[in-house]
């Protein structure tokens, strides 16, 4: 795994293609080399009511939460991290620069112990080259 989660306001929708913040989110996290590809999970979901900062309505957020199984050092963490922070950076660059738009990422391990796994998607994917 990991699982990725974007938390948004809706009203990002109007300038963000949020299918494609998706998939730029899924393609950094393969590039760090640090997740194995079938483990990968990228969501989102929009928050339709906000209040943000002094209340006007022009304000938005990006909120991007991700979940991994323990096991990986800290530098690695901090590494993918920032790797995949500066991705979603870049692709949001021209909505960052021409609207109001506040960007955050975190990272945080998942107790092996407390979270059972089962699945087949290894056993359905398509053959690829990996990076």
């Amino acid at each position: 795994m990991p699982h990725f989660t974007l938390d948004y306001s809706a009203n990002v929708e109007t300038h963000t293609d949020i299918s494609g913040l998706c998939d730029c989110l899924r393609l950094a996290a393969i590039e760090t080399g640090v997740f194995p590809l079938a483990g990968i999970r990228v969501r989102a979901f929009a928050a339709n009511h906000v209040s943000i900062a002094d209340g006007d309505p022009k304000h938005g957020y990006i909120d991007i939460s991700v979940r991994l199984r323990a096991g990986r050092d800290l530098e690695t963490r901090k590494a993918a991290t920032q790797a995949i922070f500066d991705a979603v950076r870049n692709y949001l660059a021209p909505a960052i620069d021409a609207h109001s738009l506040a960007l955050s990422l975190e990272m945080r391990d998942i107790d092996p112990a407390l979270s059972p796994k089962c699945g087949t998607i290894r056993d359905h994917m398509q053959k690829v080259d990996q990076p």
